[in-house]
């Protein structure tokens, strides 16, 4: 059977199509409309019949920012806050006249690296994504750990600094506030007034006010994930590079 996977993310969103044996036949990635519910269904669904005309038979697998309740089976935790709240599961099913598989987009990272990737054989794996969001996700002996309420490994909304900057989430100081992508952008913009993409940016701190930025950066990527590693004392940490300690 072919499979479908469908990567819904805050700036982007990614199909790919798969044959049996994995390998990976096509790709077509767009533009995540913001702040709409109703145009991130129709392009995903959209996405979907685009990358399946040619086929038959697939299974469809969608990874999503955020987390499904167990409760409700609604979207709650979600950077793309137009989500929360929605039943995106129920509502691509019907839509699409299709049963989906849907979890979390750090969790399917992490499960993704344990099996096949950069995590293959360690026992506890904690796999970070840091984007437009920041997520974790936790495989401890090969199976996903979600945690009680399905928020395991969520560490961009632990809280680094008390009084510190607002989050969507109603907290301030998280992680997710520092070193996000749109984050970093935001503070470059405090720190210089231009308002840059974060590749820009990348290319214009080879000066005072960049390394400031630089190692504001780091200094916060290690108090976040230093607080990870004391908690959950993973065999592997792993991102797009691999991070062995």
């Amino acid at each position: 059977m072919y499979k479908i996977g469908i990567d819904l993310g805050g700036t982007k969103t990614e199909a790919i199509l798969l044959d049996e044996n994995l390998n990976v036949l096509e790709k077509k990635r767009v533009t995540t409309p913001k702040n709409n519910y109703q145009e991130i269904i129709n392009t995903i669904s959209s996405l979907v019949l685009d990358i399946s005309v040619n086929i038959s038979d697939f299974s469809l697998g969608i990874c999503t920012p955020g987390a499904i309740s167990k409760q409700t089976g609604l979207i709650k935790n979600s950077n793309t806050q137009c989500l929360i709240g929605k039943s995106l599961k129920e509502d691509l099913e019907n839509k699409l006249e299709k049963k989906i598989s849907m979890e979390n987009d750090a969790n399917c990272f992490a499960m993704a690296e344990s099996k096949m990737g950069a995590a293959s054989g360690f026992g506890v794996v904690f796999g970070v994504i840091m984007g437009t969001s920041v997520g974790g996700g936790i495989v401890i002996d090969g199976k996903l750990y979600p945690g009680r309420t399905n928020i395991g490994g969520e560490w961009g909304h632990h809280t680094i600094y008390r009084t510190g900057n607002s989050c969507y989430c109603g907290k301030t100081g998280c992680v997710e506030t520092y070193i996000s992508g749109p984050s970093l952008e935001k503070r470059w913009n405090e720190l210089t007034g231009k308002s840059q993409s974060l590749s820009d940016i990348l290319s214009n701190i080879d000066n005072e006010i960049g390394q400031k930025w630089k190692n504001e950066f780091l200094e916060n990527f290690g108090y976040g994930l230093a607080n990870v590693i004391d908690i959950l004392d993973p065999d592997v940490i792993v991102r797009r590079r691999f991070i062995k300690y």
